[in-house]
């Protein structure tokens, strides 16, 4: 082989390798970066890592929601469920205007200790009439949901919603 010819193979064989690193290096980056939705059945059923930052979404379970001062701030705790389960949620900060129970909201966070749900971001959306897309796929997998019989349950109908078989 000749000298240029050599040069230009090495040339783009060195291109390719640079292009793959770079690829690799962005893909990992882009891993590390998303958040991923969880129904608290899905969370109940296998919890992520501790530390792993997703999105937990439901209807906020009515009589949970339990308000504290700490230092400056206020720090709240109460349930999400989706009606088969729920899980504990810890917040400090102020919540959006439109939080309540019975509300649909999804809160961005990760797993703390003994199990319960550490967010650091609340999303609440007003109108009686509002589910979260992401609630909203979950509750048609779960079978909880069927669109076949209308649309969606609205979060004002589940202002008396309890988790199935825990009495409460």
């Amino acid at each position: 082989m000749r000298a240029p010819k050599k040069r230009r193979l090495y040339l783009v064989l060195a291109s390719l390798v640079c292009l793959g690193g770079a690829m690799a290096l962005s893909l990992a980056a882009f891993s590390s970066s998303l958040t991923y939705f969880l129904s608290p059945r899905q969370v109940v059923a296998k919890a992520p890592a501790p530390g792993q930052n997703f999105r937990l979404g439901g209807i906020v379970e009515m009589g949970s929601v339990k308000t504290t001062l700490s230092g400056d701030k206020p720090t709240t705790s109460f349930a999400i469920t989706d009606g088969r389960a729920a899980v504990p949620v810890t917040f400090t900060g102020v919540l959006p205007d439109l939080f309540r129970e019975g509300q649909g909201v999804v809160t961005i966070g990760a797993m703390g200790p003994h199990g319960v749900f550490v967010a650091d971001e609340v999303l609440a959306k007003h109108g009686a009439d509002y589910m979260p897309k992401d609630v909203e796929e979950e509750l048609k997998k779960s079978g909880e949901w069927d669109p076949r019989f209308g649309p969606p349950p609205n979060a004002s109908a589940w202002n008396d919603m309890k988790v199935k078989g825990s009495g409460t």
